[in-house]
């Protein structure tokens, strides 16, 4: 096989509007993704609304038009299908990198299906495969999810939802408008302050009348069969359940981007060392695009303020092809 200019490893948004940008450029280019196209916003719940408008999601200057103010899952998987279909990208679906090699001048890279060679990485992989885990006895029984999806399976249950931030109160209120019993367990004094602006007033108002039970500055301390234990400011409770919904984030897969040589900062945060005018990394020819740049702060980039990132990063490969 002939050796790419670049290999961009993930096809979410990010990862679609590097293609597109390498596309613009003329370079030889491949996408390797090793779930469906934009894996992460397939996962997400069937029901979501982004927080974003639609014109914030748009990649490549390619126009998303919404039915909503605020566009849906559906939507999106639609608008960034289209792109990739009707562009004719270079994209590999269900397809994993096992190993990245720096040799030389370029890369060698083996998947479960192929190997390459480039000259270029592009790291758009996001953070979505790897949850924050809880770290508690009886976190691995069937009953415990990090994942949402619909609120049917949930029906006349009882389900405690672990974290205040827009999946977890998302989740807590379908849930609990569908027929679930739901609890919230939340490790703050609050619900999270970057919760959508038209859904905290809701959550906040289910908790006050009591139809959502919550317990702030509390933890779950261990999970069984037909009970969850907790943690709370006044004293160890035990609560009656039938699920766990544990939304308590999720985090890039450091241990690859440290086998790749990539250095951290040493705050605990383990934000990625970077040039923030090329999105290059200390290894040269590695560029990290997309939300995969915050490190454990995951709130820092999205699609809106990282599309930016594709232009960077292929207009300095384009430099140096020159």
């Amino acid at each position: 096989m002939s050796e790419k200019d670049v290999l961009i490893v993930g096809a979410g948004p990010i990862g679609i509007a590097c293609a597109l940008q390498c596309e613009k450029h003329n370079l030889n280019y491949l996408v390797v993704e090793r779930g469906a196209l934009t894996n992460s916003i397939y996962n997400y719940p069937l029901n979501m609304t982004f927080f974003s408008t639609s014109e914030k999601l748009e990649i490549g200057g390619i126009p998303f038009i919404s039915n909503n103010p605020k566009p849906t899952r559906n939507e999106a998987l639609e608008y960034y299908r289209r792109v990739a279909t009707s562009n004719d990208l270079k994209i590999n679906l269900y397809e994993e990198i096992l190993s990245i090699e720096k040799k030389g001048n370029h890369f060698e890279i083996i998947s479960n299906k192929n190997s390459f060679s480039a000259k270029n990485i592009i790291l758009s992989t996001g953070f979505y495969d790897i949850p924050k885990y809880l770290n508690v006895p009886g976190e691995n029984l069937p009953k415990v999810n990090h994942y949402y999806k619909e609120a049917h399976p949930y029906v006349m249950q009882k389900v405690v939802v672990v974290g205040a931030s827009n999946s977890a109160v998302d989740t807590a209120l379908e849930v609990h408008r569908k027929g679930g019993e739901v609890t919230m367990v939340v490790r703050g004094a609050s619900i999270g302050e970057r919760v959508k602006y038209w859904v905290k007033p809701d959550i906040e108002n289910r908790i006050e009348e009591g139809s959502i039970k919550a317990y702030f500055n509390s933890e779950i301390e261990k999970i069984t069969e037909t009970e969850v234990f907790i943690t709370t400011e006044n004293g160890k409770k035990v609560i009656e359940n039938d699920f766990v919904i544990a939304l308590t984030g999720y985090r890039p897969d450091f241990d690859f981007l440290q086998k790749l040589g990539i250095q951290f900062s040493d705050d605990g945060n383990f934000f990625p060392e970077y040039n923030t005018k090329t999105m290059e990394t200390n290894v040269e020819g590695l560029f990290l695009a997309g939300v995969i740049c915050g490190g454990l702060e995951t709130h820092k980039w999205f699609i809106e303020n990282s599309r930016v990132h594709a232009e960077l990063i292929v207009s300095e490969i384009s430099k140096r092809n020159q």
